[in-house]
């Protein structure tokens, strides 16, 4: 399996960014996605995830209201649309594919290569 994450960048507060993660090796619309964030020094903690059922998703605290997870199964591509970002948003996103819906690494299999995303204030 393989994923790709890509649309990271820097932006100011209150800014926005898409980040996708394309997916290969897999029956990507069995499986459910997640989006996970590590910022220098701190554990990689949930961001948000999607089930293979379209429409179920669900989301941390810190994110929810701002973030929107999506799939596209036709594209074999997962989305984290984020909004109105904060600097401690500043993090490495990574994409994760696994048997079932989780808020947790280890629920797991498969991950992307992450990608940098930076809020200046």
């Amino acid at each position: 399996v393989q994923l790709q994450a890509s649309g990271g960048g820097l932006v100011q507060a209150g800014g926005s960014l898409r980040l996708s993660c394309a997916a290969s090796g897999r029956t990507f619309s069995s499986y459910a996605m997640g989006w996970f964030r590590q910022a220098p020094g701190k554990e990689r903690e949930f961001v948000a995830a999607t089930s293979w059922i379209i429409g179920r998703t669900f989301y941390a605290d810190s994110v929810k209201g701002r973030f929107t997870i999506s799939r596209d199964n036709a594209k074999n591509t997962v989305y984290l649309q984020m909004n109105s970002l904060k600097p401690e948003d500043t993090a490495v996103y990574y994409c994760a594919m696994g048997a079932v819906e989780s808020d947790s690494v280890s629920g797991y299999n498969y991950w992307g290569q992450g990608t940098q995303v930076t809020v200046s204030s």
